[in-house]
């Protein structure tokens, strides 16, 4: 890729480093002005919709303009992979509009970034801070840019002398420009209508022009500078080389394999030999075990078959503190788990099978625990209606299951950490792009209205986006036949009347209509746009 720099060394933070030269191409000298001009066209008073979509191609497209075709970038899966979920991210924000989709698009284009910068990261983190790196490194060069060149004085004498070459010229075609004003009635109306559709730009020019407009129009210019112009940080992409997929035999950092005598006598902790190491190890993973199998007898018991609450049972507390709880053993256990396979014990091959069965059957036990969370949280989404909160415990286990099933690579296949980091880093990512695809809104409306639920979080659905506005308006009937409550800022639930209710619904519904008529081409959305066209029929 034709991009700027020449960065003084490679490290990440570097106080005596040099301002960095930026030598841009033609397309970059012609697109980080125009950028910046969208960006501020795009997005100054206007929301993240249409115009992210519109913004993201603009900055692909550019870059890739500039990225040759036989460029190491392509054969990096990361970076077709987080290209794919840019575009795809940025379609869902026009599309829908929503928070997930937004996060995903912003953290995606800068991972991508990462991955245009450094091809051959492994790590989506690391692939984020080197996009990081890169723009903070750019804007001091982005700076130097706009100074004035040394060499004014001779460029001031060069524009001089062509100034009066042209004189002579401008001077004719001024008295033939006021004679004409003079002869033609037609060329007259026409330079009086120029004349004047510029008087009325530069009016609404000066007009929109203000402090924190120019300083909008400088972020534009600084996110534009980011996106096309990479300064490359080769700190991350050092950092891994020292890393590895699989653990290796190691003599000089653990204990050996030779059984010492402690000596109690000295006031330093010493590491414990390989074969102590295993029986600590061998003692946790039995104990362990036996009481995660009472645990988990109890739940089988009690909540998979046959779960019926009582009148007086907390399903809050049942719910909310018990998961909590239960996510925190598992993630204690995997960090267990890795503890102690994070070294020789797994080369140990005297007492390495059945260390490794035991530490299996508990990868598998909290795979059952995990089921446990996920059937209490299945209750009280039947008891009670479908949260955001909800979803995102479940996005959560998803990601466990696949944490658990990296463990038991760990276990069996002697897999580092830094491989259990970047496949689950990788986990979630591909979850934050299936979760910006989801139009939950709408499928949190659609369950939480339908005739089984009796009690109905009405002022919840209310303060959802307005693509949510013609389910409700489809089914106001509710407002009769459920019992509607609505929570508070202090966490406490009242009682929502039928009547406030509608008049809430009502008041929502004009004020989207209003709204709608009021947003500017940047600021909508397709489900915005189809909302409107549902609530329009008669």
């Amino acid at each position: 890729m034709n991009t700027s720099i020449s960065a003084a060394g490679s490290r990440f933070v570097s106080t005596a480093a040099p301002t960095p030269q930026l030598t841009l191409s033609v397309l970059q000298k012609v697109a980080l002005p125009a950028g910046a001009i969208l960006f501020d066209v795009l997005f100054w008073h206007e929301r993240a919709a249409l115009n992210m979509l519109l913004y993201t191609l603009f900055v692909v497209g550019v870059v890739l303009a500039q990225l040759p075709r036989h460029a190491p970038q392509w054969r990096s899966g990361y970076f077709r992979l987080t290209l794919a979920g840019t575009l795809l991210s940025a379609t869902m924000v026009a599309w829908y509009g929503s928070g997930a989709a937004q996060l995903a698009c912003v953290a995606s284009l800068a991972v991508w970034h990462g991955y245009l910068n450094q091809p051959h990261l492994k790590l989506i983190s690391n692939a984020f801070f080197t996009a990081i790196g890169s723009a903070w490194q750019m804007m001091p060069g982005l700076v130097s840019l706009v100074r004035l060149p040394h060499n004014m004085g001779g460029r001031a004498g060069r524009a001089w002398f062509y100034g009066r070459l042209l004189g002579v010229p401008l001077m004719a075609l001024c008295v033939f420009h006021i004679l004409f004003l003079v002869a033609n009635p037609v060329y007259s109306q026409l330079t009086s209508q120029a004349l004047t559709a510029v008087g009325t730009w530069l009016e609404v020019l000066f007009e929109n022009l203000s402090v924190p407009h120019l300083l909008f129009f400088l972020l534009g210019l600084v996110a534009t500078g980011a996106a096309l112009v990479l300064v490359p940080v080769h700190y991350f992409t050092d950092q891994e080389s020292r890393l590895g997929e699989f653990i290796t035999r190691q003599r000089d950092r653990v204990a050996s394999f030779a059984v010492r005598r402690p000596d109690f006598r000295s006031k330093n902790f010493r590491a414990l030999d390989l074969r102590k190491e295993y029986l600590v190890a061998l003692s946790m993973f039995g104990l362990v075990n036996a009481l995660l199998l009472v645990v988990n007898g109890i739940d089988i018991n009690w909540i998979w078959f046959g779960f019926v609450p009582g009148p007086n049972f907390d399903l809050t507390q049942f719910v909310h503190e018990g998961t909590y709880v239960l996510i925190l053993s598992i993630l204690v256990a995997m960090g267990i788990v890795l503890w102690f396979f994070r070294r020789n014990l797994n080369f140990y091959q005297r007492g390495l099978p059945a260390l490794r069965w035991l530490a299996t059957v508990w990868v598998l036990q909290n795979v059952v625990l995990a089921v446990s969370v996920g059937l209490r949280n299945y209750y009280y989404i039947v008891n009670t209606g479908l949260a955001y909160k909800r979803i995102g415990v479940y996005g959560f286990l998803l990601l466990t299951f696949f944490g658990l099933l990296t463990v038991l690579l760990k276990i069996w296949q002697r897999r580092s950490t830094f491989s259990l980091v970047r496949l689950n880093a990788l986990a979630v990512y591909l979850l934050m792009v299936g979760l910006a695809c989801g139009n939950w809104e709408i499928w949190i409306a659609r369950y939480n209205l339908r005739p089984e639920l009796h009690i109905l979080d009405y002022g919840f659905l209310l303060d959802m986006p307005d693509r949510v506005l013609p389910e409700l308006a489809a089914h106001q009937q509710v407002l009769t036949q459920r019992h509607l409550v609505s929570e508070t800022y202090n966490g406490t639930w009242v009682k929502l009347e039928p009547i406030a209710a509608r008049q809430r619904l009502q008041q929502r519904l004009r004020e989207f209509h209003a709204l709608q008529q009021a947003r500017n081409w940047p600021s909508n959305t397709y489900a915005d746009w189809q909302a409107n066209e549902e609530l329009a029929k008669p």
